[in-house]
């Protein structure tokens, strides 16, 4: 880990420091990049001993509230960014939103949704806030609100070069089945399948899982009850035995078949579900 593989405007920030401190800062920072995906636990260490040594540069501090994040330290993340912001850093706003609401606080996330640093905020970042502000939402029960809060027109299948799509149709599928939209629900989460080109999401097991009767997120479902919602031993779906009254699901495509046959069902036809966007 050598200063020169830190990025060029972060090494800026680092001048006012003594040389060779602002190499030791700046290798420190290195690892952070380096190790953050992988190791977090480390990478979060790297970055509270450049605070340590470096308390007052602003990137240092959001360094270490970006590290402190992605370890599931909320509260020290909070902290951090708070003061690398009242340095004169980026605010991150979708990331302190996130961190209240991960410490039980939808409230003051919403409260940061709304502050003017919200209001010009880069794309993606805007689109990652719509996302945590639909889960604030749903933390308050505001079920109707979550859903229709990610009703924008980056809502869109055909939009798969924008790195966003599935997981902002991911958090659509979460909103429709809290406000009771299980069918409309199966349908999001196949489509941010469709555009997760990269797995970043579990979506097309979500999918199956939901349309089985099981909200539980995959990676918080037993392993071995997962398996067995999802299929037997001959590939059949178990969905019978456990969830009275339900089809078979042989498959995430058929399944998708099942839900756009839905779609395509005459608007009054008895059980017919609403279409995208209709509601006030």
């Amino acid at each position: 880990m050598t200063p020169d593989l830190l990025d060029f405007e972060v090494r800026r920030d680092l001048r006012g420091l003594p040389k060779d401190l602002a190499d030791n800062v700046a290798r420190h920072l290195v690892a952070v990049g380096e190790l953050l995906d992988d190791d977090v636990e480390t990478a979060l260490a790297h970055a509270r001993f450049a605070r340590h040594r470096a308390s007052r540069v602003a990137v240092v501090r959001e360094a270490c509230g970006l590290a402190a994040y992605h370890a599931g330290e909320w509260a020290e993340a909070l902290s951090e960014l708070r003061a690398s912001r009242r340095m004169g850093g980026a605010p991150h706003v979708p990331v302190m939103a996130d961190a209240e609401r991960a410490l039980g606080r939808p409230e003051r996330a919403l409260e940061i949704a709304r502050s003017p640093e919200s209001a010009d905020l880069p794309r993606d970042e805007a689109m990652e806030l719509l996302i945590v502000s639909s889960g604030a939402r749903r933390d308050l029960g505001e079920f109707a609100a979550a859903v229709v809060g990610l009703q924008v027109p980056e809502l869109d299948v055909r939009r798969t070069d924008d790195p966003w799509t599935c997981r902002l149709f991911y958090a659509y599928g979460e909103a429709l089945l809290g406000a009771g939209r299980r069918e409309e629900a199966v349908r999001a989460f196949l489509d941010a399948a469709q555009t997760d080109a990269e797995g970043e999401t579990d979506a097309e097991e979500r999918a199956a899982l939901v349309a089985a009767g099981v909200d539980t997120p995959p990676g918080e479902l037993d392993a071995e009850v997962a398996e067995e919602v999802a299929t037997d031993d001959d590939g059949t779906d178990q969905d019978a035995t456990d969830h009275a009254d339900e089809d078979a699901i042989d498959s995430p495509d058929d399944l998708a078949d099942d839900v756009i046959d839905d779609a395509e069902a005459p608007a009054d036809e008895a059980g017919a579900s609403p279409a995208r966007g209709d509601e006030a």
